[in-house]
Parts: structure tokens; C-alpha cells; sequence
């Protein structure tokens, strides 16, 4: 194997600052090689247990999360700003994951009879081997977590690749994984560099691979992952649309808005982030909608108050910042913000486009920050037109009073998801994924826990 890194270290940096964290040294060949050896232990342990013995780790997951919630929260505001008051929902959100699947994955995997050969014929649901994880930085816990509860629950080991920036945070979780009970080497959380991860795919011990990130880390990993010929998920990127018709209740609506495409700065996948709005009703939602947005306070995670952090790196900001300038040299109108703050930090005012159309970067690229962009609709029909008009279909939203209409609207919508009256959101009773560019395959609900098994058929022959 080599895999000799390409920088020395990994750098994470306090975005509300500046100032450097820590380095974290990328593995060396050799302790790839180790790191790889000490999965296959662990998962030669972990997939002999019983369903209902992995389900009391996954519970004691969640008390541990629950006990530690406050320092595994400052480490996530830290490393990438985000306020702390969504750090620690996000630590709750990840012991009712843990939770949900202690209750119901065992129901997900038992053997199940199949209606052939007088019932003789049954499918068993069996362990792959270790997952490569390779996870972003904009929910440090619960990306993580997402892919990797249903992964263990299916006695698989999992070997976590965390975002370069929230090497500490991966710690934190790695550590609380054995305070609760997992057989070491189960769940490992392993600095590795790119040279590092391609040879991960390509070793033998390395069963399959998870990835959410960009559609160009998609790209690159699918295509390593075909090569090995092995089973991928890819969870990318987003431009969800948000699509409010003029009989929906405005006020809901544009509350929804505002606290779909602000959450975490803005940083995340599949936020509201291209606002849909009928004509007729225009003109009162942008009013509202800036209303709402110049009320937003912004500033350090760790102070009280403050609804938006900082932005986790400073090249994020700058290529965000370029995007809107050139959406408002394309002709948007920029009705809030639209600049970094004068300031220590990395912090961008929360920015409100309007008049946004297709051809403009707002439109049609990702703007994976405190930026929303919303354009004018004729009627529903010309909605579904502009919300279909993009590479990505993550997840959607539609704000009517007409529940038959939001039916049939839906089923017309180009992406993995649609939240009718509220925004979009990942739940462990419901999958998530995508269509287009946005990837493929799914996290969470059964159909995530049978995303990494091998669905085995027995059969019984009578003859």
C-alpha cells in the first residue's frame, strides 16, 4: 500500500477567530496498514453479536451523547462556529437516532420468510464488512452518525474519514463510541489524507463506502469505488427549492424560510435555498422575508443570542461572497447584506436576492451559506418549472392551502424528498437521498439499515 500523504498535517482553525485549534498529523502508510488490521478485528467481533446485543450499545450510545452532550457541543462550535444551541440539538438529535434503531432496527434485519417453494425460501440480512465513511463538516455529529448507526445496527465496522477541520470532533464521537460498550476497532475515526482514502477504497478490508460531500467528491469516489467494485451511497449537494403559492399561510411560510435557509449559517444540504413564490403574493413575502432576516444577530456560537455563527472557513466565505456578485452583476437585486463582516472571524451577513432566474450562480450552483435567493413565479405550474430547473434533486418544499394540490404537485418534483408545509429534514423514521446530481441511494428508515447488507436468499429445496 502506499498512501504517503500529500500535506503533513490537518489544520483546524476557530472560525469566530481565526486562530488555529490543533494540527492532527495525517496516518502514515504503516498506520493505515494498522488502522485497516484493527477494523477487521473489530468487525469480526461486533458481527457476531446479536441484534438485540447491538442494540444495547446503540442505547448506551445515546445516554453517553446525552451525559457528554455539553463538551461534544463546544468542540462542534469550535471547530466549525456553529451556535451552540444548535451544537447541542444536534447531540440530541444523534441520541434519538441511536435510540430509534435500538427500537426498531432488529425488525428491519431479521430473517424474512418470502412466498415461494411452500415457504421454504427465507432472506437473511447479513454484515458486509467495514464502511468507509467519509463525512463532511457542517453537522460534525450527525452526518456521521446518520451513516453510521444503521451501518453498526447491521453489524457492520465502520471507519470514519471526518472532514480535515473537525478532526477533534471525530475524536469526541470515536471516544464515546467505547465509553459505550462497542468492541474496539468497530468504530474508528482515522485522520487520513486523499492519497490515504484512495487506498482505503482500494484494500480488500474496506467492504463498501458512504460518502456526503460534493458532487466532485462524488464523482472521484464513485468512480474509485467502481473500480474496486464496491457497493457506494452518495449523499451531495443541494439547491432545494421552496416553492410558497399564493393560498398558502404567508406568515408560516416565510417563518419557515427564514429558519430553513439560515440554520447553521446557511451550511447545509438541504436547506430552502432557491424561495419560490407565486406572483400574486411576491412582493408581500420578499417585504416579510427581509423583515425577518434583518432581525437575524449575528456573531460567536458561544455567546448567547446569536442566531448565526460564523462560516466554517474562510475560502467557503469567499466563494460564496463571488456568487453573489455575480448573481447581482446578472442582474439580482440585493435587498440584504451581502458581504463579510468587518471583523475577526469568518462571518458573512445573512444576504436576501431577489428577482433570481435561471442562468444567474444563485440559480444554479450551490450556495452553501447565509444566502437566499428568491425568484418570481407566474403560477404553480411555472413553480415546478423553475423548482425542476436545476442539477441537484436533494429535497423540496410546498407551502399551499390545497392538500389535493400539494399531492399532486409533489409527485411532480424532480427530487429524493418533498416536506409540504414546513421545511425539509432528516428524521431516522424516514430516508433520505437523492435524484440528479444529488446522488443516490439512502440514509436512515429501513430502506438506510439495508443500503450496506447482503440480502441473502436460502432456499429450501422439497424435492
Amino acid at each position: 500500500m502506499s498512501a504517503s500523504p500529500a500535506a503533513p498535517a490537518a489544520i483546524s482553525r476557530d472560525p469566530a477567530t481565526g486562530q488555529q485549534i490543533a494540527s492532527h498529523p495525517f496516518a502514515t502508510d504503516a498506520e493505515l496498514e494498522a488502522i485497516l488490521d484493527r477494523g477487521q478485528a473489530g468487525f469480526a467481533a461486533w458481527s457476531a453479536q446479536s441484534l438485540q446485543q447491538r442494540a444495547s450499545v446503540l442505547r448506551a450510545m445515546a445516554a453517553v451523547l446525552r451525559r457528554d452532550r455539553e463538551p461534544l457541543a463546544a468542540m462542534a462550535t469550535a471547530e466549525m462556529g456553529k451556535v451552540q444551541a444548535e451544537s447541542l440539538a444536534e447531540i440530541e438529535k444523534c441520541a434519538v437516532l441511536c435510540d430509534w434503531y435500538a427500537d426498531n432496527g432488529a425488525a428491519f434485519l431479521r430473517d424474512e420468510p418470502t412466498a415461494v417453494a411452500d415457504n421454504k425460501a427465507y432472506v437473511s440480512y447479513l454484515p458486509l464488512g467495514v464502511v468507509l465513511g467519509i463525512m463532511p463538516w457542517n453537522f460534525p455529529y450527525w452526518q456521521v452518525m446518520r451513516a453510521a448507526v444503521p451501518i453498526l445496527m447491521g453489524g457492520n465496522g465502520f471507519l470514519l474519514k471526518p472532514a480535515e477541520n473537525i478532526v477533534g470532533t471525530a475524536g469526541l464521537l470515536a471516544a464515546a463510541w467505547r465509553d459505550a460498550g462497542l468492541p474496539d476497532g468497530t468504530f474508528i475515526a482515522a485522520n487520513i489524507s486523499r492519497e490515504g482514502t484512495s487506498a482505503a477504497i482500494a484494500d480488500d478490508r474496506i467492504a463498501a463506502v458512504t460518502l456526503t460531500g460534493s458532487v466532485a467528491a462524488g464523482r472521484s469516489i464513485a468512480a474509485q469505488a467502481g473500480q474496486a467494485l464496491k457497493k457506494v451511497v452518495l449523499e451531495l449537494g443541494g439547491s432545494d427549492p421552496f416553492i410558497v403559492l399564493a393560498d398558502a399561510d404567508l406568515e408560516a411560510a416565510v417563518d419557515a424560510a427564514v429558519a430553513s435557509r439560515f440554520q447553521n449559517t446557511g451550511q447545509v444540504c438541504i436547506a430552502g435555498k432557491r424561495i419560490i413564490v407565486e406572483d400574486a403574493v411576491y412582493e408581500r413575502f420578499v417585504s416579510l422575508f427581509c423583515e425577518r432576516v434583518q432581525a437575524l444577530t449575528v456573531g460567536d456560537g458561544r455567546e448567547a443570542g446569536n442566531r448565526i455563527g460564523p462560516m466554517a472557513r474562510q475560502d467557503l466565505l469567499e466563494q460564496l461572497d463571488a456568487q453573489v456578485r455575480a448573481s447581482v452583476e446578472a442582474g439580482a437585486q440585493l435587498l440584504v447584506g451581502g458581504k463579510q463582516l468587518d471583523r475577526p472571524g469568518s462571518f458573512y451577513a445573512p444576504t436576501v436576492l431577489a428577482g433570481v432566474e435561471p442562468g444567474m450562480q444563485a440559480f444554479d450552483t450551490e450556495t452553501f451559506g447565509p444566502v437566499a435567493s428568491i425568484s418570481r413565479a407566474r403560477d404553480a405550474d411555472h413553480a415546478v418549472e423553475l423548482a425542476n430547473q436545476s442539477e441537484f434533486g436533494l429535497s423540496g418544499n410546498l407551502w399551499t392551502g390545497d392538500h389535493a394540490r400539494a399531492m399532486q404537485l409533489a409527485r411532480r418534483l424532480q427530487t429524493g424528498g418533498v416536506f409540504v408545509n414546513g421545511f425539509s429534514a432528516s428524521d431516522p423514521r424516514v430516508p433520505i437521498g437523492g435524484v440528479k446530481k444529488s446522488g443516490f441511494g439512502r440514509e436512515l428508515s429501513h430502506f438506510g439499515i439495508r443500503e450496506f447488507v447482503n440480502a441473502q436468499t436460502v432456499w429450501f429445496d422439497r424435492r
